[in-house]
Parts: C-alpha cells; structure tokens; sequence
C-alpha cells in the first residue's frame, strides 16, 4: 500500500450555520430555492440537498418561517414518516423567484473560497513523497531506462511542473498516466464555492471519479457526518488536453442563463494533475500557452475574472506536465524554459531495449518468435529508416502480424514475410499520387 494513503486531513463537518462562513440571506436564499425547485419539503430532504447536517438545515428551515418565508403544513406524511412537511409561502415563493432569476444556483451549499483554500493545502500535491518503488510499481508495464526513473522521482515528488520532450510514440502519454497512478491517494473536491456571492462549480463527473459513493442504509447515517458533505471524497484528479487546448479553456466558465459559472479546467485539476500532450500543436503557439501558466506556477495562485471584470486569487496547486514532440529551444525562449522546473528527455529505446519491449508484447500476445525473422527485422528493415527505434513500434509490428495471421488461418508464428507485410503498414512511403 501506499504510504501516503488517507493521510489528507478530512474537512471538518459543520457544527452550526455560522460555521460555513456565508452570509445568511445567501444561505436562507439557497435554501428557497432548493425548496422550490426539488420540492423539498421536510428537514432531512433538505438537508440531503443542500449536503449540511439535518440540525443546519433545521436553523435555515427556522429562519425562514421567521420570515414568513415557509410555513408548517400542520399534517403528518401520508408516507407515515414522522416529520413535519413545510411548504413556501405566497411571499417565501416570490422571494425563491427572484432569488432564482439572479442565479439558477440551487442544491449543495457552497465553500467560501477562503476555506476552500485551507483544504487545499491540507490536500496539496506537494505534500505527497513518491518511493522509487511506488514509481516502479506504477510504471510497471513500460519498459524504460534506470536513469529517467532517477529523473522523474524528484520532478514528481516536488509537484511543480515537468516538461517531457522528444520523438513521437515513445511513451510520453503512458508515462504521464503512470505518474498520475502512483500518487494512489485521495482528496476533497467541494461540489461548489463561492466567491462575492457568485458561486462556481468544481466537481465534475468527468474529471473527478468519486471514491465512493453513499449507500441509502440507515445503519450507515452516522458515516454520513465523518466529513463535510459539501465536499466529494475523489482520486486525485487528472485533466488531459491535447491539440484542442486554447487559452479560454482556462477562464472561468459563465452560463449567462443560470449566471453561474464553472470552474476552468486547471482548477479542476487541483490536488491533481494538469498533462498537455502534443504541446506545438494548439491554435495558439506554446510561447503564449506557457506564457498564461507563468503566474500559477510561480507563485502557486492562479488569477480569475467574474463577467463584472473583478479578479480574484485562487489556490494554483497542480502538477503540469507539459509533452511535446518538438525540441523546448524550438517552441520556447529561454525565460519560459526557465520557469518549467524539470525538463525529461524521453527517448526511443536503444536496440536492446527495442528487443525487450518486442520480446514482452511477443509473449503476451502468443506471437512465437524466429530468429531468422528478428536478424531480417533489425538487419534489412531498420537500416531503411536509421536505426531509429521508438516504442510503440513492438505493438505496431506485432499486431499487423496477428491480424495477418488470422486472415491467412496461419499460426501465430513470426516469419520474414509477416515482418514485411508489417512493416509496409508502419511507414507511408513518400510518393506522387497521380490526380
């Protein structure tokens, strides 16, 4: 097991309503809302909906009818439960509309970014220490050299950011989901903050895989309480973007519908992992791609703008990995460069290795091999392209084999012939196509 594991500190569940550090008419209109638009019409509905202890949901429930907002409706459940059922009043319904009409938001109640931020560094991905067996362990499947595991390690364990360079289809993807594997524990991502009375939200089903999800049984109701429900107990996330990356992806999102927004991709990757694979091959050069990264990854906040303009700080705690096929001096200047802590050359395999990485599919996909097939593969074919050895081409190689193979109705046996037809699919060969 990891040693790492459970150690983030939980967030405290909330005692009383002045423990959530909103301001009162936010929360009683929240409330309203929910009300409203769930129909949520006893204690323990509402407070399942709002993700608060049923004694909170009890105060907001208080607070209103002291308003003259809800009102008791006087007769038990026909479902025989035992609760009062409560309903908004004329005034308490015009209240919810009006409420709605300046945001849709309704449900979970969300975490002032203040304490949002004291979460995070409970959290931070800086704090985890990486062993060279858990990288190992992780990594177990890709064949690669002593030395970059030497080199990764620290650049992991340090949660700044990485640049992986060097030739396509060596691996750059793999090893980044091997470093996101190794990490191996969990975090809390708030379903929603809120920041000058607009609220954003964080938690999303894509990006965030919940660790567990509650189960209805009433022997399990206390679990409920171990942490703030506001919060879902997640892996550390991932967020990976490639080619389609451009630089609004990293603004906040704004429904002018709902007027709410939606947390840029980055923050939702707090806690996690941020990739840029293909980095070269965006709308927007790299320069100005890193550029926008600058900030974050300096001083560890990044900065937002509300559609009034007003900027704000958020936590910035990631680890971005950068990849690209292009060499860094290509697509940087020197004072980007600098600010990227690590920078990994991920190579193609030497023939060695080549051989090992061939050795292993070959075993795993039952593809028996010949050495007079392997002398003819090295010795004629890739001479034809100098030498060059990548490692997606084992996989390549062998699966055009197997299909041959079974096609043709031959054993799974490699011969001169099958690494031909294999190699007529890896490489396209240039030529006039006559129009």
């Amino acid at each position: 097991m990891n040693m790492h594991t459970n150690a983030v500190m939980a967030p405290p569940p909330p005692k009383r309503l002045d423990d959530l550090g909103l301001p009162q008419v936010f929360m009683r209109d929240i409330a309203l809302k929910t009300v409203f638009r769930k129909n949520a019409n006893t204690v323990t509905y509402l407070s399942k909906a709002l993700c608060l202890p049923i004694g909170i949901a009890q105060e907001l429930i208080d607070i209103a009818r002291s308003q003259g907002l809800l009102e008791a409706m006087g007769t038990l459940n026909a479902s025989g439960s035992t609760e009062m059922p409560y309903q908004l009043t004329d005034a308490g319904k015009a209240r919810a509309l009006d409420a709605l009409s300046q945001s849709e938001y309704f449900g979970a109640m969300p975490v002032p970014l203040q304490i949002y931020r004291e979460q995070v560094k409970r959290q931070s991905i800086r704090n985890i220490q990486i062993s060279r067996e858990q990288l190992l362990n992780a990594m177990g499947h890709l064949v690669l050299p002593e030395h970059l595991i030497s080199h990764l390690g620290p650049a992991v364990s340090a949660g700044r950011s990485i640049l992986m360079y060097g030739p396509p289809g060596n691996g750059k993807s793999s090893i980044s989901n091997g470093i996101r594997d190794a990490m191996g524990d969990k975090i809390y991502v708030p379903r929603a903050i809120e920041y000058s009375g607009q609220v954003i939200s964080v938690y999303d089903p894509i990006v965030h895989s919940a660790a567990e999800e509650e189960v209805e049984d009433n022997t399990r109701l206390r679990r409920a309480n171990r942490f703030d429900s506001r919060y879902v107990l997640c892996e550390r996330p991932t967020v990976i973007t490639g080619g389609e990356l451009s630089l609004d992806m990293l603004d906040l999102v704004y429904n002018p519908t709902a007027r709410t927004y939606q947390a840029p991709l980055q923050m939702k990757s707090t806690g996690g992992i941020f990739i840029v694979d293909d980095l070269g091959r965006q709308a927007e050069p790299p320069q100005k791609l890193v550029n926008r990264w600058i900030v974050p990854l300096e001083e560890n906040k990044d900065i937002l703008a509300l559609q009034s303009g007003e900027k704000f700080e958020v936590p910035f705690d990631t680890l971005v990995i950068f990849s690209t096929n292009f060499h860094p001096n290509e697509i940087f200047d020197q004072a980007a460069l600098r600010r990227i802590f690590f920078k990994i050359k991920i190579d193609g395999p030497n023939q060695a290795d080549f051989l090992k990485i061939f050795a292993l599919v070959a075993r795993k996909r039952k593809m028996q091999l010949d050495e007079g097939s392997l002398v003819h593969l090295l010795k004629t074919k890739y001479p034809t392209i100098q030498n060059i050895y990548a490692n997606y081409q084992p996989i390549f190689l062998i699966d055009q084999m197997i299909a041959v193979c079974d096609f043709e109705g031959w054993p799974y046996k490699m011969t001169p012939e099958l690494v031909d037809r294999a190699w007529a699919n890896m490489f396209v060969k240039d030529e006039k196509i006559v129009k």
